[in-house]
């Protein structure tokens, strides 16, 4: 964007284009859940009416060869990462591969590996941190029994034992997917309820869902430590217990890359946890320096991350320049089924004290999901009582991640449930349940 808007533009990266979000995180991830998916599936082909196949009816069940799986989920993530450097270098960017860190407010110095450097001096800077797994004191990842999210992908074979430690999304993606795959896995949660931020009713069917096909979820239980063993590992739990297994992934959080690269030197304001502080459009506490992603600790996804640096650029360069409406902002969980989210929560509305209405509607009342064969999950809108003002949304579906855009265009452009519910929809078809259920709260409004 900068680039388009006649800036000279430099691009100072250390490991490759796109990020965590391209080469360690997103696209890896979600790569790794769509192979999942198909075997959650293939689960519950039966119900439908299909016959196994001959290789199924001589005992050999479906399996995955994990080691192709990674082998494909890496060369994705590398591709995507190629593709974006292709596309700078054509708009006419400079992409450094090299370790930068800043040298005064604009002033920025890029290490390369073969120890040579070289200074820029720019007059709008724009920070790109990102964050790095969080580590326990006593269970620092090893990449090969002792796990973070990013060395997932060097293994080869299909864990035998997986236990998760940590029920937040990442966590839940993660168990969720390892177990789809084939694995026994452990979810340990040291919360009262597996994704614990997200809409109760959400969070409670998919810690149900978990339980069902056989996942071990340890409620109120907060990992200690975590040591490899001759055979595995061992997960040491507050209360004494210990869980042992083949393979711990720790999913306990991250941690902004802010440190010993000059910022607060540069006059960059940090918060107590490490994040860059900036304001609606981006700016940081130093003149001319913006920051964007999960350095910033707004909101950690890709999609804001991009906003957050389209505003700031545009912002820099004297274009028309919106702030982030982070209430508009739409989220997805992508466990099976996926959790969306837009707009107000509930638990946000009742602790803010708005007065709202809501309504729900199971998904296996949709004619649609039944023909499928879907059973789990549900549509749920809140709104104002009197005005009808769509506030927010949840949709727990399979492909929720595509279903809740109807209702991010109603929060996004104050629409009311009416608005929703006389446009049309397919039949039969999904979102159908969408305006159903802005049907339902048409009749308890004011």
């Amino acid at each position: 964007m900068a680039r388009r808007l006649g800036a000279d533009v430099t691009v100072i990266e250390r490991a490759g284009l796109g990020g965590a979000a391209v080469l360690t995180d997103v696209v890896p991830s979600k790569t790794l859940i769509a192979t999942a998916e198909w075997m959650t599936n293939a689960e519950f082909a039966a119900g439908l009416g299909i016959r196994p196949g001959a290789a199924a009816a001589l005992g050999k069940d479906a399996s995955v060869d994990l080691d192709v799986v990674n082998t494909r989920v890496r060369a994705l993530a590398a591709a995507q990462s190629a593709d974006i450097r292709g596309r700078l270098e054509r708009e006419g960017v400079r992409v450094v591969i090299a370790d930068g860190r800043l040298d005064g407010p604009t002033d920025v110095v890029a290490r390369s590996a073969d120890g040579s450097e070289e200074r820029f001096d720019a007059h709008v800077v724009l920070l790109a941190l990102g964050a790095t797994p969080r580590v326990l004191p006593d269970a620092v990842p090893d990449g090969e029994r002792i796990l973070s999210w990013t060395q997932l992908y060097s293994l080869t074979e299909l864990p035998e034992h997986l236990i998760v430690v940590g029920s937040g999304v990442t966590g839940a993606e993660f168990a969720g997917a390892y177990h789809a795959l084939g694995a026994q896995v452990t979810l340990v949660s040291s919360r009262d309820r597996v994704l614990p931020g997200e809409d109760a009713d959400a969070a409670e069917l998919i810690e149900n869902v978990f339980r069902t096909r056989g996942m071990t979820v340890c409620s109120r239980s907060r990992a200690e430590s975590a040591r490899r063993t001759e055979t595995g590992v061992e997960v040491t739990l507050a209360d004494g217990r210990v869980l042992e297994g083949s393979h711990v992934l720790l999913a306990v959080g991250s941690v902004p890359s802010t440190v010993g690269i000059g910022l607060e030197e540069a006059g960059v304001e940090l918060t107590e946890r490490g994040h860059v502080r900036v304001d609606k459009v981006s700016r940081t506490t130093a003149r001319g320096v913006y920051a964007a992603g999960d350095c910033t600790g707004v909101l950690p996804l890709a999609s804001v991350a991009a906003m957050q640096g389209r505003v700031a650029m545009a912002h820099a360069l004297g274009d028309a320049v919106s702030p982030i409406r982070l209430r508009t902002v739409a989220a997805n969980i992508f466990t099976a089924p996926e959790i969306a989210t837009v707009g107000y929560s509930e638990a946000g509305l009742e602790e803010a004290g708005v007065k709202y209405v809501s309504a729900m509607l199971p998904l296996a009342r949709n004619p649609r999901a039944k023909m499928m064969g879907m059973q789990d999950g549900f549509v749920k809108l809140f709104a104002h009582p009197d005005a009808g003002v769509v506030y927010g949304g949840v949709v727990v579906a399979p492909r929720a991640s595509e279903l809740i855009f109807p209702i991010t265009l109603a929060v996004s452009h104050r629409l009311t449930v009416d608005d929703v519910a006389e446009a049309f929809t397919i039949y039969p078809s999904l979102s159908g349940s969408i305006a159903e259920v802005a049907r339902m709260l048409h009749h308890r409004i004011a």
